[in-house]
């Protein structure tokens, strides 16, 4: 039996999210059964994290154990001819120890998201961005990011189901970059409560808007009330970048 790492890319928009559920079909699905009609095989993958309906990842990560002897590559191609040309694609395999687990060793998560700041509508990244249209003032983003970063309670900034232990997370990074049109906001954790990246972006937007001063930021993360804070930005911005590891003894 061998362990193994795989680094998943896929488009999120086909997909009800990374978990198996019952009113569609997700990421895992999609793997798990391509597993099985590759090495007949039963498996259940574990991933580093657990992605909603049309988020994308660039680099997800999941571990899986295989009986059947195969290479790396032959495990990357299987996978992927058995997929048969869905919206997902593994990357990279990798054979790794029995305690590496995908989801349990991650020292840290890495999120992008993807804002379109321009007036006519989106063609080529319609479900690959979100859209805003009215001028985004970055300097004034960055100013408020910076309240956000560190340890603190982010309740407000917290989907109502969620189902973490405790709304205290540590934010490693949290930078605001423009290129052309583009507005990219990157965020790095070691974990993450549910919809607290869309829900900062989206009070985020509120401070470039102009709408929000940036420091109703640090009000609102000191509120510890989901009211507080702005809104839930879509899915179709947010990508899962990488997941971070120990390096291998």
């Amino acid at each position: 039996m061998t362990r193994w790492k795989l680094t998943v890319e896929y488009d999120g928009r086909p997909f009800v999210g990374w978990q198996r559920q019952d009113n569609g079909p997700s990421v895992q699905q999609a793997l798990e059964e391509a597993i099985l009609r590759f090495c007949g095989e039963t498996v259940r993958l574990t991933a580093a994290g657990r992605t909603d309906a049309g988020v994308h990842a660039l680099g997800q990560v999941a571990h899986v154990d295989l009986a059947r002897p195969a290479s790396a590559d032959t495990v990357r191609d299987a996978i992927n001819f058995h997929l048969g040309g869905q919206a997902v694609a593994v990357l990279r395999a990798e054979p790794v120890g029995d305690d590496f687990d995908a989801r349990q060793s991650a020292l840290g998560r890495r999120y992008a998201y993807r804002i379109i700041n321009r007036r006519p509508p989106l063609v080529l990244e319609r479900g690959r961005a979100w859209q805003v249209r009215p001028a985004l003032d970055t300097a004034a983003m960055t100013e408020a990011a910076r309240h956000l970063i560190g340890r603190h309670d982010f309740t407000s900034f917290r989907a109502s189901l969620c189902q973490a232990a405790s709304p205290v997370k540590t934010l490693d990074r949290l930078e605001i970059a423009r290129l052309g049109d583009e507005v990219r906001v990157a965020v790095q954790a070691r974990s993450f409560l549910h919809h607290q990246v869309r829900n900062m972006v989206g009070t985020l937007v509120l401070v470039g808007r102009g709408i929000w001063p940036p420091a109703r930021v640090a009000a609102a993360l000191a509120a510890r009330d989901r009211r507080a804070g702005g809104p839930t930005a879509p899915a179709d911005g947010l990508y899962f970048v990488a997941a971070d590891y120990p390096d291998p003894a």
